[in-house]
């Protein structure tokens, strides 16, 4: 298993020779974002530097599945990965209909659910499945900022394997290992000041293995269910809140915005860095607190876990009055 643990490494080094390939102008991925409502850059920037995460991932996956690593569900969160990976690349090209981005990510993420084999009611296991499809769509609300997607990968899949490796399942502490280190080889390029962004191509299909990789673990032992949820958790709530916010202003949730907690950060002054290192705490935080968790009873957990939410609480509601502030700052101005 010694040498098996080279595949993160692996995956590292495809990763960042992919991204650095996008970077290029001359390259056949290098197409641009152009800044919208919703974009805190003002310079048009590459947005595929999610094939150079997936490539990683897919390099890794490939050494796992000839190791036979690879069990039917994590089998079927790659394939489903891979699937929405093509399809966010074409999505970042061609802009496909909403309807068809969202019928993929159902199937994938029924797939998944189905070769789990999870023994649970029918309305949990349709929840489970807009559980993923939400998963996927809000790690792409979140790629926006400088380093944020890549670090939060970095840190929430290492989290995973950290847990994986102690819940004693080898396969899967080595793909979240993997992905992490996918992640950790596009940040090289992403990170303040970013020269690619993610893109479709790699923020979808990473928070859809962020969903399956959870539930892999879960059906195997290895953590409950709330225990990916606060992994994420500062992602999660960013982005769930923050719709949850617009429809109660009845906003059209749909349409671009720049609202998230990280962006408002951002045009506040604290700037993409500090905004990153702020995530990055945060994620680190979340993800150590639920791997320490795992080993105390049900009691300590649930009070830790509130200790944990209500401190994201609280930041948000900070930032929520600071940005009313800015805003009224802002209109009182001639």
């Amino acid at each position: 298993m010694a040498v098996e643990w080279l595949i993160p490494v692996l995956a590292f080094g495809v990763a960042w020779g992919v991204t650095r390939q996008c970077c290029r102008p001359g390259s056949w991925l290098y197409f641009l974002d152009h800044p919208n409502e919703r974009s805190l850059h003002v310079r048009p920037t590459p947005r595929t530097g999610g094939v150079g995460v997936m490539a990683g991932v897919l390099a890794a996956g490939l050494a796992l599945w000839l190791a036979d690593g690879l069990g039917n569900g994590l089998f079927a969160a790659l394939g489903g990965a891979m699937l929405l990976a093509a399809i966010g690349l074409l999505d970042d090209r061609r802009s496909l209909p909403a309807r068809l981005r969202f019928l993929v990510q159902f199937v994938a993420a029924a797939s998944v659910l189905a070769l789990l084999g999870l023994e649970q009611p029918g309305w949990l296991r349709v929840l489970m499945t807009v559980g993923l499809v939400w998963m996927a769509n809000l790690y792409n609300f979140m790629d926006g900022a400088d380093g944020l997607a890549g670090g939060m990968g970095l840190f929430g899949f290492s989290a995973l394997a950290a847990a994986a490796w102690l819940g004693d399942l080898p396969a899967l502490a080595l793909l979240a290992a993997s992905i992490a280190a996918a992640a950790a080889g596009f940040l090289c390029f992403n990170f303040h000041p970013a020269r690619i962004f993610m893109g479709d191509a790699g923020s979808v299909p990473l928070g859809f293995l962020a969903g399956a990789l959870g539930l892999c673990g879960s059906g195997a032992g290895a953590w409950p269910l709330w225990f990916p949820l606060l992994v994420f958790a500062p992602f999660i709530l960013d982005a769930s809140v923050t719709l949850l916010q617009r429809a109660l202003r009845r906003e059209r949730v749909w349409q671009a915005h720049r609202t998230h907690y990280y962006q408002r950060l951002v045009q506040l002054g604290f700037g993409h860095r500090r905004t990153a290192l702020l995530a990055y705490f945060l994620m680190a935080g979340s993800g150590a607190s639920a791997v320490g968790m795992l080993r105390l009873d049900f009691s300590w957990q649930w009070a830790l876990i509130t200790i944990v939410l209500l401190m994201h609480f609280l930041l948000g509601l900070g930032i929520d009055v600071a940005w009313r502030r800015h805003l009224a700052r802002s209109a009182s101005r001639p």
